[in-house]
């Protein structure tokens, strides 16, 4: 199983801190709940990371509600792979997650988004940031 770090977990009850009913008189909505009971537990362990079995059905149904508002590949078209690399120029995934990414789950994909964000060298992140928006 994958992990789901701490900064989506953020992300996710940003998200759905904005929807009209994320507090109704004091009283927080259910996916929300869920979300910061989580985040909770972790930040009062000190930790990072989460297994995504670890998750109620509630936070990861309203985990995955954010995630379908995220892009799906951080492709942009320009792929190195495809020319024998072992990681990718534009996109900055290896080989074989360009290979399976279609048959990886949204936990799995979201740590190799992390990952490229972080490491900011592919193409995505500077020559062509436009291609990204």
């Amino acid at each position: 199983m994958a992990t789901i770090h701490i900064a989506d977990l953020e992300a996710a009850i940003n998200h759905w801190r904005g929807q009209p009913q994320a507090n109704v008189n004091g009283v927080l909505s259910a996916p929300l709940s869920a979300l910061a009971e989580v985040y909770a537990v972790l930040a009062l362990r000190r930790q990072t990371r989460i297994d995504e079995s670890a998750l109620s059905a509630v936070a990861m149904d309203a985990w995955l509600a954010w995630y379908a508002t995220t892009p799906d590949t951080p492709c942009i078209a320009i792929c190195s792979t495809s020319q024998g690399d072992a990681q990718c120029k534009g996109c900055g995934r290896s080989f074989a997650e360009v290979q399976h990414w279609t048959a990886m789950t949204p936990a799995e994909k979201r740590l190799v988004w992390r990952r490229i964000t972080q490491e900011a060298s592919a193409w995505r992140f500077n020559r062509y940031a436009e291609r990204a928006v």
